[in-house]
């Protein structure tokens, strides 16, 4: 085969240009990026977060950016276009390569959003139901992931109210935004300086705390029931500690009782608990169904 004989189709030169960035940045001329940073924004990045926070109003919204080229022809993409449209909100088709720095390496979908940040809520103005209202207590969650991963199954599962110790605790971040796939935008996350207090107060007014602990754990007087054989009657409070500590010693001792998570199996030695996001889902999901289950 002669040289001059050797073709590219388009398709296979489109996926070349989007897989080496270096290449297309020689053959796609593009306007450099307006300044995507701000003292008082952060970047949303991904298009369930981006098109939340458009629409959800929580977030002071000042820039869209898009990755230019066909992507951003996507319905989904379009969809968040339009919203940003609707709400005077300024578009700007920027490179791959500038969204990758604007997320820091976060997966963008060819979306990011500058918004003013997000906080842990201090008001105490949500109403909760009637019946038996559950209230997720989180303490010390260091890893966004595991946040936004917990936010997505609290609200999916219909958790009333997320609550969450102020100190140590990673803050409410793009990152949990993104992993929660936009739930933190929707669901309005509390925060406490005092647990404790709050723990005691609560109990006062005729709820129960209800702690978790892995399958081997030893605590002195104090019931361990598996998840599957309790029943939640009455407004619960159920605390989940943070990775590899669980919950102190100080909210221990609040617990009127402990739940755990039986193996399906023999386990081997060295894998003795789940992922704290993971342990979540199945424990509201157990609750929650035992509260449908008694009303």
């Amino acid at each position: 085969m002669r040289g001059d004989d050797f073709r590219v189709s388009p398709e296979l030169r489109k996926l070349c240009l989007e897989d080496f960035p270096a290449e297309r940045e020689r053959q796609v001329k593009q306007k450099p990026a307006p300044e995507a940073k701000s003292k008082d924004c952060e970047v949303v990045f991904g298009v369930a977060p981006c098109f939340l926070a458009l629409t959800q109003g929580r977030r002071r919204v000042r820039k869209l950016f898009v990755k230019d080229g066909e992507a951003s022809h996507r319905a989904s993409v379009l969809k968040v276009c339009e919203e940003a449209h609707l709400r005077g909100v300024q578009v700007h088709r920027v490179s791959r390569k500038e969204l990758d720095k604007m997320s820091n390496g976060g997966v963008h979908q060819g979306v990011c959003l500058l918004a003013s940040p997000l906080s842990y809520l201090t008001e105490d103005s949500a109403p909760s139901r009637k019946d038996a209202p559950l209230w997720l207590v989180l303490e010390r969650i260091h890893d966004p992931m595991n946040l936004g991963a917990i936010l997505r199954s609290a609200y999916f599962l219909g958790v009333d109210r997320v609550a969450s110790s102020l100190r140590y605790t990673c803050p409410l971040s793009p990152v949990v935004s993104k992993a929660s796939s936009g739930i933190m935008e929707v669901m309005g996350v509390y925060g406490y300086e005092n647990l404790a207090e709050m723990l005691k107060l609560k109990m006062e007014q005729g709820w129960q705390v209800v702690g978790t602990v892995g399958q081997e754990a030893e605590v002195s007087q104090m019931p361990i029931t598996k998840c599957s054989d309790f029943k939640m009657t009455k407004p619960t409070l159920l605390l989940m500690g943070g990775e590899g500590e669980g919950i102190s010693k100080e909210l221990l001792s609040t617990c009127q009782t402990l739940l755990t998570i039986p193996a399906g199996r023999e386990l081997v030695p060295g894998i003795e608990s789940l992922n704290v996001s993971v342990a979540t889902g199945i424990l509201l999901h157990s609750l929650l169904s035992s509260r449908s289950s008694t009303t």
